[in-house]
């Protein structure tokens, strides 16, 4: 049967669903009618063997403990992915299953770190990695990122290493491709901060999620730029982003490291979280193994819409930067050049334009 959901024009309401997009506007103060561009959630329907798979899952209509196995269908369709997007070989030792990506950076927060340890992240950055370490009673450490007067975001290496040095750092969470700049790390970039991380025994957790939309020149999975790095890299993926399937609860965590890998599955075991969700599997599986149609679709569909907000804000919003999308479908704004403080920055962007928009504000104060 061919894939059906190619219409990425179509409009589907999406209200009354339970969407935390749609849905929760006054829950989080914002109005109602806000257009909410605030969160990497598609409204595109899904590829049509995901919509199969998940209809077959339905009318078998018994919804027990799933589990999967060690090299069983479910990860060759994984891997079948990774090897043809990203000629990527993964064993299958090495994975793990987690419900997403924050499930397992949470975790790695825990099995790899003691309370009041110090943790690197790469700000501005998803502001979720800050509230995990903050909220592990771990010690928030902030490597910031250069922004130069082209719009260019770069790597601190100074800095990193200086602040990796100076705390201790255990544990540096590593976003690649970086949500929200829009970096695509070259492969010198990720090897100079690899060989710092190598140099202090601090461990890697490479956040790959967004790996599947790439627009400038190539992406490099973090752990494979250097056989060692294998040693201390816990890479996340995850079709979440790629299919719109966030809440199926399915990711896909790979840890070469057998130690490491150990720790990671006797902290996780604690959580009581051992059988996967039964329609993530099978979501998963399908979107591995038929999804290539529609994947390829939405990216192109994709890539003109970013370039549409380009021409826009070019245009139409003087003072307003976007910041050259390499990479995931997010867009970076910057305000500064209209000089507009934060306060007024939320009247004119909330209450005049009524969008929905997730701030550099809202991250946690650095340390």
């Amino acid at each position: 049967m061919p894939e059906r959901n190619l219409d990425f024009d179509q409009i589907i309401n999406r209200k009354n669903t339970k969407s935390l997009k749609y849905d929760f506007a006054e829950a989080r103060r914002y109005p109602a009618d806000a257009l909410p561009l605030w969160v990497a959630d598609m409204d595109f329907k899904t590829s049509s063997y995901i919509e199969d798979a998940l209809r077959e899952v339905v009318e078998h209509n018994i919804y027990g403990y799933t589990q999967i196995q060690r090299g069983d269908d479910f990860f060759d369709s994984v891997a079948g992915w990774m090897k043809r997007h990203h000629d990527w070989d993964v064993l299958p030792d090495w994975h793990v299953h987690t419900p997403g990506v924050c499930v397992a950076i949470a975790n790695a927060i825990q099995a790899y770190t003691e309370v009041g340890d110090a943790v690197l992240i790469q700000q501005p950055v998803y502001y979720p990695f800050s509230n995990m370490i903050t909220q592990n009673a771990r010690k928030l450490v902030v490597n910031e990122l250069l922004y130069d007067e082209n719009s260019h975001y770069s790597i601190d290496y100074e800095d990193f290493e200086n602040k990796i040095r100076d705390n201790n750092v255990k544990l540096f969470i590593l976003c690649n491709p970086h949500n929200p700049v829009g970096r695509v790390w070259s492969k010198d970039e990720l090897e100079r901060i690899g060989d710092i991380c190598d140099k202090y025994n601090v461990i890697v957790f490479s956040d790959e999620i967004h790996f599947d939309f790439i627009w400038k020149e190539k992406h490099y999975i973090f752990q494979e730029v250097k056989p060692e790095y294998r040693n201390f890299t816990i890479t996340a993926t995850a079709p979440s982003k790629t299919f719109n399937l966030a809440g199926v609860q399915q990711s896909n965590i790979f840890i070469p490291n057998e130690e490491l890998r150990r720790k990671f599955k006797k902290n996780y075991d604690r959580s009581g979280l051992d059988e996967p969700n039964i329609f993530g599997v099978a979501a998963t599986q399908a979107a591995y193994t038929k999804g290539d149609e529609w994947y390829n679709a939405a990216k192109n569909y994709i890539f003109e819409n970013i370039k549409l907000a380009q021409k826009y804000v070019d245009n139409n919003l003087p003072g307003v930067k976007l910041v050259p999308t390499e990479g995931t479908y997010l867009i970076w704004l910057d305000f500064t050049e209209t000089k507009m403080t934060g306060k007024e920055l939320d009247e004119l962007i909330i209450n005049k334009g009524k969008l929905w928009l997730s701030s550099i504000f809202e991250n946690v104060p650095k340390i």
